[in-house]
């Protein structure tokens, strides 16, 4: 038997956006988010806490101080950029891990939660990097590939997106995901940048549009990147009897899902049901 995973509240469709680096004018974009109810991840690098510096087009690129931090990003989802930045495929193993640790520590420290996601400084890895991610306790890394479309990740650990901010196609994509049906296959539109960009390219508006039109859908789950991946991987440890006729949760979470016919079902925490 088929079955169609479905998000919380038996939604087919989510949306999640990740932005990198901690700057202040993430304050200025979680602004825009919580105006339309739109919940997002933000990569820190906790070395740069309270620092202050400019980019090379002169946009200011300071950091909150972790007491700032917060206040800023309560209730959206903090996760480790590195501790220093550096190109994690270019330094020793030892080196790569007290990067992940070290940053964890501090974030987890800060914010008073378990951190164990990701998001890759200058977007790059290798197979050794992802290796090391794993003994760091990382559960997903998103990286800067843009894959246009709406799929479900497969490899957490070398995690696409649907496309950056700045990416022409931006409300083409949007338009698809608001307006075109889910039958079967769920839709995750996931998309990412540096809130620093908005100031360089002087289009905070592009935001605002975006999250005005995305923002206050019934059939929309919006999510954290984590939120997403423990759903996800929640609904992958559903067991079935051999005949697919009864379905066993074994996870904390209440579970979604709907069969070829689009009958929906709902599954509870430890939970036994016949389909």
């Amino acid at each position: 038997m088929m079955w169609y995973m479905r998000f919380p509240g038996g939604k087919a469709k989510a949306l999640t956006l990740s932005y990198d680096d901690g700057v202040r004018q993430d304050g200025k974009l979680i602004e825009i988010f919580n105006k339309h109810g739109i919940k997002g991840t933000f990569n820190l690098n906790s070395k740069f806490f309270g620092t202050q510096s400019t980019g090379n087009t002169g946009e200011d690129r300071s950091r909150f101080t972790k007491e700032e931090a917060i206040e800023i990003y309560k209730g959206h989802e903090v996760a480790v950029h590195s501790y220093s930045h550096p190109f994690l495929e270019k330094i020793p193993h030892d080196a790569m891990a007290y990067e992940i640790v070290k940053d964890r520590e501090i974030l987890e420290e800060t914010f008073g939660y378990i951190v164990k996601g990701m998001a890759y400084p200058m977007g790059t890895t290798s197979d050794e990097v992802v290796e090391v991610l794993k003994a760091c306790g990382i559960s997903y890394a998103r990286t800067t590939v843009q894959t246009g479309n709406f799929d479900i990740p497969t490899d957490w650990l070398r995690m696409p997106s649907t496309c950056h901010h700045d990416n022409p196609k931006l409300m083409e994509f949007a338009k698809d995901f608001v307006e075109t049906p889910v039958t079967r296959m769920p839709r995750l539109f996931y998309v990412w940048g540096h809130a620093y960009e908005f100031d360089i390219r002087k289009n905070w508006d592009r935001m605002e549009t975006f999250c005005e039109y995305i923002g206050g859908k019934e059939d929309v789950w919006y999510a954290t990147n984590m939120e997403i991946y423990e759903y996800v991987d929640a609904y992958s440890r559903l067991k079935t009897s051999v005949d697919g006729s009864l379905v066993y949760n074994p996870t904390g979470t209440t579970l979604y899902f709907c069969d070829q016919a689009l009958k929906e079902y709902v599954v509870a925490p430890g939970e036994t049901i016949r389909i």
